[in-house]
């Protein structure tokens, strides 16, 4: 396997956690959102990766993350009971998102934690091949 190629690995998790990132900051951006349908709330969104095998050819070694989509969750969403609302359907009720505040932020810093290790891989990676650089002088 190529000294490089643990560039193409790291970049591509980094890749995948910026997706993650901003899938969390839309949920926690339509956290509070209300519809007065239950079809045409808001629903959180979350990314869907896959370990993927990036070689071609003879070169079957290296490896990647791929970003297969991004799936809408399907619980219900919340009903709540506010007649004064101006979006409330016949009965009064509105519904707002399936989104768990909490849960967002534990995989936002989870997602942001992922990206710095990528980060500091790939800085690792550089600073050893400028050190081997330097054993030819």
């Amino acid at each position: 396997m190529s000294t490089f190629k643990i560039f193409d690995i790291a970049g591509s998790g980094m890749s995948a956690q910026s997706v993650r990132l901003n899938t969390t900051a839309s949920n926690l951006a339509n956290a509070d959102s209300v519809s007065g349908d239950p079809n045409k709330v808001y629903r959180a969104r979350h990314p869907l990766f896959a370990a993927i095998k990036a070689g071609m050819g003879s070169d079957q070694s290296s490896a990647a993350v791929k970003v297969l989509g991004i799936a809408e969750n399907q619980a219900p969403a919340t009903v709540r009971y506010e007649p004064g609302n101006p979006l409330a359907d016949a009965e009064g009720n509105v519904y707002a998102p399936n989104v768990n505040v909490v849960e967002e932020m534990v995989d936002m810093i989870s997602a942001s934690r992922a990206y710095q290790n990528n980060v500091e891989v790939m800085n690792t990676s550089k600073e050893m091949l400028l050190a081997t650089l330097k054993l030819g002088q």
